[in-house]
């Protein structure tokens, strides 16, 4: 069973591509996206990928085939979020040429119509918990908001943080920013004034691609903790999920953007973790093709997870112990036909990954399980001697 999703989604035309009389390269019927090479002759056949989701954004509501914010997070943030109620880990990132519509598609505009998957999601987790009618289940909720810029690590709710932050491994839990904020909220209205408060703090600059460019991978990470306590033992048990919502910069050329200097600085190091996601991704694919054709495990090629920041930060998402969609966003420009392309073909050709389907508990809840049992068997007579000594163990614990 694959491990990702993966969508597409055009948006219109914008002001520079309008100012150019650009025509439109992009065609799609159900889950298929075509695209045509500019200036391509009768017998030129456009090249054509098969997704999960095509969504045509590129026209407005009075298309049938017209998909808005709230479709998209229909198909896509309400799976993800009832994955992460379940106990599983999630991960949802946008991925494109700069200008794309990736920033649109995860954060949204100011209209409640026109949100994008972050607030949505956000949204519907409180109003589920909120809905909550059960008096022995409770959940807890924490935030963080983090840019990666140039491989640093920048905290995007401590105004105090110099972008410097250092990536530990954790034993366990896998890799983790040293020192990042996490935030308690109960509300809606908390997460959302932290959402405002850390988009105001990422890096962005104009580039002749685009006015308000995104110099940064952002990732806005949820900790939703459920607590559910047993009626029969008076224990309880723990679900831990992390949601993972990455906004990543998009990927340029240097001749079209008119970068110099430091933003020509910036399009390389973000092209660089780009390019590492693309390979991880494919390496992950050539293992999941390796398993099922039974080879040997010595044989399992090599992930290079730690030859950038963000594909470090992301291997648990990446690596199979999480429900991920990655979504690409499109120009229907033909004046990007390249860049269109490269996002069509990299990484999303490669998808076919392990799925581990770990469900994280914190160990006291695997003794919860143990000592629930040990009861059961006892108020039944059943228990076995040699288990006497673990449940007097257990009576002590209660």
């Amino acid at each position: 069973m694959s491990s990702v999703k993966v969508a597409v989604r055009v948006r219109p035309f914008n002001a520079r591509e309008k100012g150019r009389n650009a025509v439109s390269i992009i065609a799609m019927e159900g889950k298929t996206t075509s695209i045509y090479r500019p200036k391509a002759v009768a017998t030129d056949q456009p090249k054509t990928f098969s997704f999960d989701y095509s969504y045509w954004s590129q026209t407005g509501p009075e298309d049938p085939n017209f998909a808005n914010q709230e479709q998209v997070y229909n198909d896509i943030g309400k799976e993800m979020l009832e994955h992460a109620f379940e106990g599983y880990n999630v991960c949802i990132f946008a991925y494109g040429q700069t200008g794309s519509g990736k920033s649109y598609t995860m954060m949204g505009m100011g209209t409640r119509e026109e949100e994008g998957i972050i607030p949505r999601t956000c949204l519907e987790m409180f109003e589920r918990m909120d809905g909550n009618e059960d008096s022995n289940l409770t959940y807890s909720v924490e935030v963080s908001y983090m840019e990666i810029y140039c491989e640093r690590v920048k905290d995007l709710l401590n105004p105090k943080s110099k972008g410097n932050l250092r990536v530990r491994e954790h034993p366990v839990l896998g890799p983790y920013v040293e020192s990042l904020a996490k935030l308690a909220v109960t509300t809606f209205g908390n997460i959302k004034s932290l959402m405002d408060e850390g988009n105001k703090a990422r890096t962005v600059a104009s580039t002749n691609m685009n006015a308000v460019s995104s110099r940064s991978h952002a990732v806005f990470t949820i900790i939703l903790t459920q607590k559910k306590r047993d009626t029969l033992t008076e224990l309880i048990s723990e679900k831990v999920s992390k949601i993972s919502l990455v906004d990543l910069a998009g990927s340029e050329r240097a001749k079209d953007t008119g970068a110099e200097g430091k933003r020509l600085q910036e399009g390389a190091k973000i092209n660089q973790s780009l390019t590492t996601l693309g390979k991880v991704i494919h390496s992950l694919a050539e293992q999941a093709s390796s398993a099922a054709k039974k080879k040997k495990k010595g044989e399992k090629s090599f992930v290079p997870y730690r030859d950038s920041v963000l594909t470090w930060l992301l291997r648990e998402n990446l690596g199979g112990n999480s429900r991920t969609c990655m979504l690409a966003a499109l120009s229907p420009a033909d004046i990007n036909y390249e860049e269109t392309l490269s996002t069509l073909r990299t990484p999303f050709q490669d998808t076919t990954l392990l799925y581990l389907g770990i469900i994280r508990t914190p160990f006291q809840d695997t003794t919860s399980l143990y000592l629930r049992i040990i009861r059961i068997l006892r108020c039944n007579n059943i228990i076995p001697l040699t288990l006497l000594c673990v449940c007097r163990y257990a009576d002590r614990a209660k």
